[in-house]
């Protein structure tokens, strides 16, 4: 055998990333605006101008100028610091939310397809239940069964995307546990779990991120509603969509109220999106040629 018949060696995730990235300039778009978002979260104690609480009745309902970057409030709290600290709320919850949902979700569709018969035929007919429901319809219930607060935000998110994942990683291991390797591996005594978790997983986890990638997007929208109508983190604690909410009384008199914080969650559901066309590219073996 020859150095020209060996096999070309696999690219890492990273290489793929960037290489894909480079040709799809809408990924880096996204990605930049997502990194931008974060930093701005990350860095909110030390960008914000005022305290994102303090009130200031004086200079209440302020047009945006050079006091107020992004006007004021009614109580005349600073739009621009809320806007910063209000982005911390969106990415815990729609981080914390679809990471849950992802290995909750992920695991039962895995285990689910893996096992398969009346098995998989329960449990996925327990998840076409919760996949009957709109996404916020079943937030609202779960998050007015259990009160809103962050933790119960984040859980009933979570709750609402498990079935998506379950689905999506079930559909590709009906099929993968059928190939050689996963029959070897049997063969070789391996347990259940090497095969499900070491064999099996790699081949299904790239369908799992890219629906993670989009769910994230949904989670924002879905924490944003939810704290619209008085469901989500309770005041006076700054969130995007209670920020909508409380400018909607004043949507005539002060727009910037509602403008704002409404760029702010378009921006961020536009650039998950632009990262999740990209992340599929990179990960999807069929697109790679492999």
């Amino acid at each position: 055998m020859t150095a020209n018949d060996l096999p070309a060696p696999r690219r890492g995730l990273l290489h793929r990333l960037v290489e894909v990235f480079g040709a799809n300039k809408t990924s880096w778009v996204g990605l930049s605006i997502f990194a931008a978002i974060v930093l701005v979260a990350l860095l909110a104690p030390w960008i914000s101008t005022h305290d994102p609480l303090e009130q200031d009745i004086i200079a209440k309902l302020t047009p945006p100028g050079a006091e107020h970057w992004f006007g004021t409030d009614e109580f005349g709290r600073d739009v621009y610091s809320r806007l910063a600290w209000g982005a911390r709320v969106s990415l815990i919850v729609s981080v914390s939310a679809i990471t849950i949902a992802m290995v909750v979700g992920g695991t039962i569709g895995l285990v689910a397809g893996y096992i398969g018969g009346r098995v998989d035929m329960l449990v996925m007919q327990a998840m076409d239940v919760l996949l009957s429901f709109p996404a916020l319809i079943l937030g609202l219930i779960i998050v007015a069964l259990l009160g809103p607060s962050l933790p119960n935000l984040v859980v009933a998110i979570a709750l609402t995307a498990a079935a998506p994942f379950a689905r999506i990683a079930r559909a590709p291991t009906l099929t993968v546990k059928e190939r050689q390797f996963v029959e070897a591996g049997r063969a070789l005594g391996f347990s259940h779990a090497r095969i499900l978790f070491v064999h099996i997983l790699p081949n299904v986890l790239s369908e799992v991120l890219v629906l993670g990638s989009l769910w994230m997007a949904t989670a924002v929208r879905v924490e944003a509603s939810l704290s619209f109508i008085g469901l989500g983190v309770k005041p006076p604690t700054p969130t995007w969509g209670g920020m909508i909410r409380d400018g909607f009384e004043n949507i005539l008199d002060a727009p910037w109220l509602s403008i704002y914080p409404g760029l702010a969650i378009l921006l961020l559901i536009f650039s998950l999106n632009m990262l999740g066309d990209g992340l599929r590219d990179a990960t999807d073996p069929k697109l790679r040629g492999e």
